[in-house]
């Protein structure tokens, strides 16, 4: 039902569209079909990160903008050019929105494209997602957004981040609305799916009969899933917030003693001692340690003295003994590495070592530490739509270059420092650099202290369902750890006496959640016991009348049935 119609044209810095045409627009929106989603729409995971000869298919066969009014001209006060828009009539506050289109566009080299949603009620915009984009393939846009309040009329437009770009072609776009309700159980569905497991249970006598009415009794050891946050040298020497530590998390990054300005804070003057004293901890903890980081690009937090460094080569030894004094104490002791910290936002090393460097800086790691898994590690991937920085595809597109270069990528690290999350927005970038299949570590969440405990609360258990519910997401660790007046970087857990604020409420509640302490039951009329659990490390014990067996098992990821078999001694 796609028709023309006149270009909207605002006034003078105005984000709205003319007087004429908004009364028409909404003496429409009383005759338009609703947005609101059909029962039994199942989120569609599918993204893709290579540039196409051909558009794909709209996903959901287009949503609702199969009934969208197109607009083939449209126009706002701030800068840029727009393609073909649609009107969309009666949006819901508090639904999730997915989009998705395939963009192309009539010009040389390559651009980022951006698609907004504009309320006709409030003239507001906000974005919704972004695409880098060439002449001569399509790209793949994919994003999403919620209203905080309902919108009679809005627009959906695409503005090109150039000035004076040539004109952007949107071919399949599709939008897609979710209830809270739907999104939440797609979400659960989801993890019954990758972080659980089915296990059947089979128990047998001696001579082989099927055993009915065996007690079985199974209790998890371990998490699978790799769920911690960050610690500092506060911890050291703390029992109660060691003790608080432990009951909670698997694994553990250090805020900043790892690095450089830390450990070596004078050239040649080397400290490892509060790193080592928090290694010793994490290990003592049976948790993981994730190396943060290697390299800073930021020149703020490069050493003094790094900075001063007159010449290349001086730098080039500099950071060669970086690297080989680090790698070399803790070989092994850490899972991970963010060999270059916030790349896409700054180059302090590729400036003045040229564009290699960070290739080297990856090579040079590897070698050192072999087993470690070696990240790039950014903010802004998942927290905002607007900057083209940190973009998904500008994620890929700095990946590909280092890996045309002869990196060999293997972990995605997104920071996740977010104010207001745009949980659509966030599932999408997921799923577009899940197309890597490389593992993404949530690195650094948190939600911004100028928000109140409880909404901060809020909005941190949307980020942590949607990130442990992702397929592509391999662990999460919080940004949380605690100083010693008891303050945290943007969000803390607990207060100085450990008594839990909102955040660790939602955080002991998901804990909870997402574990499977304890499942007991009896083998039915096969001899068989079945059950669901979380992926982990797991004790089994087995009794009838005066027989019984105990074990040992691991559930890890695997769409297939665990089998297990115990046979009954007399």
């Amino acid at each position: 039902m796609d028709s023309a119609a006149a270009p909207l044209l605002p006034p003078p810095r105005a984000m709205k569209p003319t007087a004429v045409l908004l009364p028409l627009l909404l003496l429409a929106a009383s005759l338009a079909p609703h947005a609101s989603s059909a029962d039994g729409v199942r989120y569609d995971y599918k993204a893709y990160t290579e540039c196409k000869g051909h558009p794909e298919p709209a996903l959901y066969n287009g949503g609702i903008l199969r009934w969208a009014k197109k607009i083939k001209d449209f126009r706002t006060a701030d800068e840029g050019n727009y393609s073909p828009s649609f009107v969309l009539y009666n949006m819901s506050a508090g639904m999730a929105y997915s989009f998705s289109c395939w963009v192309k566009f009539n010009g040389p080299g390559t651009i980022h494209v951006k698609a907004k949603i504009m309320s006709l009620d409030n003239a507001g915009s906000q974005c919704l997602g972004t695409a880098l984009v060439r002449n001569d393939c399509w790209s793949f846009l994919k994003g999403g957004f919620t209203l905080n309040s309902p919108s009679q009329t809005s627009v959906l437009y695409f503005q090109a981040a150039t000035a004076n770009a040539s004109m952007v072609s949107i071919r399949s776009a599709s939008l897609q609305p979710f209830s809270p309700e739907q999104w939440s159980q797609h979400r659960e569905d989801r993890i019954q799916l990758i972080r659980k497991r089915f296990v059947n249970v089979h128990v047998s006598d001696s001579s082989g009969a099927r055993v009915v009415g065996a007690k079985v009794a199974v209790h998890q050891m371990s998490r699978d899933f790799p769920f911690g946050s960050a610690i500092s040298k506060t911890i050291l020497g703390n029992k109660p917030y060691q003790d608080w530590f432990k009951k909670r998390f698997n694994a553990a990054v250090f805020e900043n003693e790892l690095k450089w300005y830390a450990t070596e804070p004078a050239p040649g003057k080397e400290d490892y001692a509060l790193a080592d004293q928090l290694l010793q901890f994490v290990q003592s903890s049976d948790a993981v340690a994730r190396g943060h980081n290697i390299f800073w690009e930021d020149p703020k937090y490069t050493p003094w003295w790094v900075k001063n460094l007159t010449s290349a080569d001086q730098l080039r030894a500099a950071v060669a003994g970086r690297i080989e004094s680090l790698l070399s104490r803790y070989k092994g002791d850490f899972v991970h590495w963010d060999v270059s910290n916030e790349m896409l936002h700054f180059d302090f090393y590729e400036s003045r070592l040229g564009r290699n460097a960070t290739t080297d800086f990856f090579r040079t790691a590897k070698r050192a530490d072999p087993l470690a898994t070696l990240f790039l590690n950014d903010f802004n991937v998942v927290e905002v739509c607007d900057d083209l920085s940190s973009s998904a595809d500008s994620y890929v597109s700095r990946l590909r270059q280092l890996a045309d270069a002869g990196v060999t990528f293997e972990g995605i690290g997104l920071e996740a420092h977010f104010a207001k999350p745009n949980i659509p927005y966030v599932r999408a970038v997921l799923d577009k650099l899940g197309t890597l299949r490389l593992p993404i570590w949530l690195t650094e969440v948190d939600i911004s202290n100028a928000l109140d405990p409880k909404t901060q609360a809020a909005y941190l258990e949307e980020v942590l369902r949607e990130g442990f519910a992702h397929p592509s997401v391999d662990g999460i660790m919080l940004w949380t750890a605690m100083d010693a007046s008891a303050a945290c970087y943007q969000m803390c857990l607990t207060d100085g006496n450990f008594t839990n604020l909102p955040a660790g409420d939602v955080v002991d509640r998901l804990l909870g959640e997402w574990q499977t302490r304890e499942v007991l039951g009896a083998t039915n009329d096969r001899g068989s016991f079945n059950f669901s659990a979380f992926l982990g490390e797991y004790k089994l014990s087995v009794t009838y009348l005066n027989s019984s067996a105990e074990g040992t098992f691991s559930l890890a990821r695997s769409d297939d049935t665990k089998h297990i078999t115990i046979r009954l001694q007399p």
